[in-house]
């Protein structure tokens, strides 16, 4: 885990403090992960070393500071999406910054975001997941593990960082639920499909071989190798191989099978409240990005075969 020390450009001693400050508030009071924690961070050094050029101290900036700062970021031709997502982080430092008593005013409350509009994103159809599943190699002591985290993924809609999180103690395949850990440690009951729970034990039996190591026993998904957790980026190496195998040619990765979950669902008449709840969004509008894809693929149709579409 990098240290808070890294984001400092300087000795200054006052502000490494109150940067681990910040990162025990996102942490604890904001319940992010390790990592989205980390990810602010990040985002936040791009702040700090754009003032520290500037000789400006980051308590007395004001609002046209940062909107030189956000000005800066598009000149220097970073994408509107990542814009948007620092401008956000830059945000929340500065309500941090008014609540520890660091400033009074809060100049990053009326900084705006740029406009990004929506990305769909890709979506596999059911062939294409079927063909993925099909190139799995069942023979090899990681296949049956392998067709399970596919199974999952497209099963349950699940996050990466979700998925690697899994326990033994979360799975009620008897009842056909698994208990997901999301966002902000919150948990939810998401229902698993008969072939997903068929794939699940088939590994578990596999799993029983594997010489896991203190600390692991606890996790579903392990690596064979070394007897741990699955990280994410294993997850993503696996999904990427696969896909290649399979001679699929999207850009896919984990959060590909979660798209497609939604799609898939939406498409097949599923109640958008219903899919929020499997999703674990706390707002409809995400969901909804789902709804733009339906109609999208729509219109699409509908105007290959219109005769008036020239």
């Amino acid at each position: 885990m990098k240290r808070v020390e890294s984001y400092c450009a300087s000795d200054d001693t006052e502000r490494s403090l109150m940067l681990k400050r910040y990162r025990q508030y996102l942490l604890l009071e904001k319940s992010l992960s390790a990592n989205t924690a980390e990810a602010y961070m990040y985002d936040l050094s791009k702040l700090l070393s754009y003032f520290d050029d500037c000789n400006a101290d980051i308590r007395k900036v004001s609002l046209d500071d940062l909107h030189e700062f956000a000005a800066a970021m598009g000149d220097l031709g970073v994408a509107p999406r990542s814009q948007a997502r620092i401008i956000s982080g830059v945000r929340s430092f500065f309500r941090f910054l008014c609540l520890e008593g660091y400033r009074e005013d809060d100049p990053g409350e009326l900084l705006e975001s740029p406009k990004t509009g929506r990305h769909l994103p890709d979506v596999l159809s059911v062939q294409e997941i079927d063909a993925i599943i099909g190139c799995i190699d069942l023979s090899s002591r990681e296949g049956h593990r392998n067709k399970a985290i596919i199974e999952t993924l497209y099963s349950c809609g699940l996050r990466v960082s979700e998925l690697c999180s899994l326990k033994m103690a979360d799975l009620y395949l008897d009842e056909g639920f698994i208990r997901v850990t999301g966002k902000g440690s919150k948990q939810r009951l998401v229902p698993v499909s008969g072939s997903a729970i068929k794939e699940i034990n088939n590994y578990l039996y596999d799993r029983c071989h594997i010489d896991i190591q203190p600390g692991a026993e606890p996790y579903l998904f392990l690596s064979f190798r070394r007897g741990r957790p699955l990280s994410r980026v294993m997850v993503f190496g696996i999904v990427k191989t696969l896909a290649a195998q399979a001679g699929i040619t999207k850009n896919v990765s984990p959060h590909t099978f979660r798209h497609s979950f939604a799609t898939h669902l939406l498409e097949g008449g599923a109640n958008l409240r219903a899919i929020q709840t499997m999703l674990g969004h706390e707002k409809i509008t995400t969901t909804e990005i789902y709804t733009h894809i339906d109609r999208s693929r729509l219109r699409h149709e509908i105007m290959m075969h219109h005769p008036r579409n020239i």
